[in-house]
C-alpha cells in the first residue's frame, strides 16, 4: 500500500512540474509573442551615421549664348527687296553687303529733278539775256527787276542742287546694307520682292565681343564659395553640329539681385514657407567659333573653410525651441532592446542643397540619425528600425 501511495506522490509532483514548465513556457512565449506584435505596431524609421568633414558647395545651370553687341538693321525707305547676299549663320566682314534693294522708283526720281535742274539753268540764261537788254536799253526799273530775277533764279538752283545731292546720298545709303562690323548673321527677316515686313532685316551679332548666358544662384551659396566680378570659369558648351561638348574659359561679368526663391520649410508646425535670397550671374564667354545660340553651362564646387557633423537636410527639425534631431537611444532590457528617439538641439553653421554641417555637444560618430519616420514623432517615442 505504501508503494502505491509514494508512486502516486510521485506522479502528482511530476505532473505539477510539467504544469508548471509549461505554464512559464506559456507565459515567456505570449510575453515575447506580445512584444512583437507591440513592435510592429511602432513607427518605423530610417537613419544614418553623422559624418564629419567639410560641406561641399555646388552652383550649376545653363543658358542660350546670346551675343553681347548686335546690330538690328533695316531699310529705312521701305523699298523692295531685290537681293540676300548672305544666310543666317554666315560670317561677315564690316562693310560687306548683306541685301540688295530695288531703288528704280528713287533712281527715276532723282533723274526727273535732275532734269528740273537744267530747266532752271535753261531759264536763269534767259533772264540773264534780258538783264543784258535791258541795260543797253538803260531802264533802270527793268534793269532792277531783271537783277532780283536773277538772284532769284540762283537762290532756286541752289535749293534744287542741295535736294539732288539730298537724294543722290540717300540713293548710295539705302540702296543696300552692309555689315557694321566684323559679326555673324544672327536672323534674316528680309524676304526677295518684299517690303520689310516692321521687323529689322537682318540681326547681325558682333562676334569679337562675344556671347553671354545667365543662371540663377542662391545668394548663401555664392558669398560661401567666394564668387566674384571678373573671376574665370569653366564653361562647357554644346553645339547642334557638335556631338561632343567642347570646354570654354568664361568670366563672370555681372552679379545682381533677383527675385528671391520661396520653398517650403521642413518646419515642425508644418505650412510654413521660406524666402531664398537669390543672386543673377551673367558669364561671358569669347570664342571664335561660336556663333550664338549654343546651350552652355557650368558647375562650380568648393568646400567650405569650417568642418563639423554632416548630416542630411531630411533630419533636420525644427520648431519653437529651435532646430533639432532625433537620435536613436538603445535601452536593454530582460527581454531585449528597445529604441527610443532622442530629441536633441542644435546648432546649424552652413548648408547646402543635400548637407547641413552642424555643431552639438550631444551628438558622437557612430550615433544613429533619424532621416526620416512612418509616424511623426516626438521625444521618448519608441520606434523600430528598418
Amino acid at each position: 500500500m505504501e508503494l502505491a501511495k509514494e508512486s502516486v506522490d510521485r506522479r502528482r509532483k511530476r505532473n505539477i512540474q510539467i504544469m508548471f514548465i509549461i505554464f512559464i513556457g506559456l507565459l515567456i512565449f505570449f510575453t515575447l509573442f506580445s512584444n512583437t506584435l507591440q513592435s510592429l505596431t511602432l513607427p518605423k524609421v530610417r537613419t544614418e551615421k553623422p559624418a564629419a568633414g567639410s560641406l561641399v558647395f555646388t552652383i550649376e545651370g545653363s543658358g542660350i549664348l546670346q551675343p553681347l553687341a548686335e546690330a538690328k538693321l533695316s531699310n529705312a525707305a521701305g523699298w523692295k527687296v531685290q537681293k540676300i547676299l548672305v544666310k543666317e549663320g554666315d560670317r561677315v566682314k564690316k562693310g560687306q553687303k548683306l541685301i540688295i534693294y530695288d531703288s528704280k522708283s528713287a533712281e527715276r526720281e532723282l533723274e526727273d529733278e535732275i532734269t528740273n535742274l537744267e530747266k532752271q539753268q535753261i531759264e536763269q540764261q534767259n533772264i540773264q539775256d534780258q538783264f543784258i537788254q535791258s541795260s543797253m536799253e538803260g531802264d533802270e526799273l527793268k534793269i532792277r527787276n531783271a537783277r532780283r530775277t536773277i538772284e532769284t533764279g540762283k537762290l532756286n538752283l541752289h535749293t534744287q542742287e542741295r535736294k539732288i545731292n539730298e537724294m543722290r546720298d540717300k540713293l548710295t545709303s539705302q540702296q543696300d546694307i552692309t555689315a557694321p562690323f566684323d559679326g555673324i548673321i544672327a536672323k534674316l527677316n528680309a524676304v526677295e520682292g518684299l517690303t520689310s515686313a516692321g521687323e529689322p532685316d537682318v540681326l547681325v551679332s558682333n562676334s569679337s565681343l562675344g556671347y553671354r548666358f545667365d543662371i540663377s544662384a542662391d545668394s548663401k551659396v555664392l558669398s560661401s564659395l567666394g564668387i566674384s566680378i571678373g573671376e574665370k570659369i569653366e564653361v562647357e558648351v554644346n553645339t547642334v553640329q557638335e556631338q561632343q561638348a567642347r570646354m570654354i574659359e568664361g568670366t563672370i561679368e555681372e552679379v545682381a539681385n533677383e527675385q528671391p526663391r520661396i520653398e517650403s520649410s521642413s518646419s515642425e508646425e508644418g505650412g510654413q514657407t521660406i524666402t531664398i535670397p537669390q543672386k543673377l550671374l551673367r558669364i561671358k564667354v569669347v570664342n571664335s567659333e561660336l556663333k550664338g545660340g549654343e546651350q552652355a553651362k557650368i558647375k562650380l564646387e568648393k568646400g567650405s573653410r569650417q568642418e563639423g557633423w554632416l548630416v542630411s537636410n531630411k533630419a533636420i527639425h525644427e520648431d519653437r525651441g529651435g532646430m533639432f534631431v532625433y537620435k536613436i537611444e538603445e535601452q536593454r532590457g530582460a527581454l531585449g532592446n528597445v529604441f527610443v528617439a532622442r530629441k536633441v538641439l542644435i546648432h546649424t553653421s552652413e548648408t547646402n542643397d543635400k548637407e547641413t554641417m552642424i555643431q552639438s555637444d550631444s551628438l558622437y560618430e557612430e550615433e544613429l540619425i533619424i532621416l526620416e519616420s512612418s509616424e511623426p514623432l516626438q521625444d521618448g517615442n519608441r520606434i523600430r528600425m528598418e
